[in-house]
């Protein structure tokens, strides 16, 4: 199984994928919010790492979309973003975000999540 990276900065999205790979793990990526729901539905990978801030469908409501629909509500969804407020953390959680990462982040931080999440 593959795990879906979702943020429209390329250079975020390089950064998760390297890290990801190092451990032996396929990637799928999507440059949007939408994109991302839409790769999760057609995938079903083993977890979600998502950004928050993206231009078309934002982290909050692509995380809904994929944690409330019954193909998909399984999947564990982290966030990683820039915002650092503990109302950005809590509101991610209600729209069913299991972890949050705040960026810059250290590798461990992403290595962390995927031994909490991912047997």
């Amino acid at each position: 199984m593959a795990i879906l990276i979702a943020d429209d900065s390329m250079v975020e999205r390089t950064h998760l994928q390297t890290i990801l790979e190092k451990q032996g793990k396929q990637v799928i990526l999507a440059s949007s919010g939408d994109e991302g729901i839409k790769l999760a539905k057609q995938h079903k990978p083993e977890m979600i790492f998502l950004d928050i801030v993206m231009g078309d469908v934002d982290g909050y409501k692509t995380c809904r979309a994929i944690t409330k629909d019954d193909e998909t509500k399984g999947i564990p969804v982290v966030m990683v973003s820039s915002k650092k407020n503990k109302a950005d953390k809590i509101w991610a959680t209600a729209q069913g975000a299991v972890d949050y990462v705040v960026k810059p982040y250290e590798d461990q931080s992403i290595l962390e999540c995927l031994k909490k999440y991912i047997s």
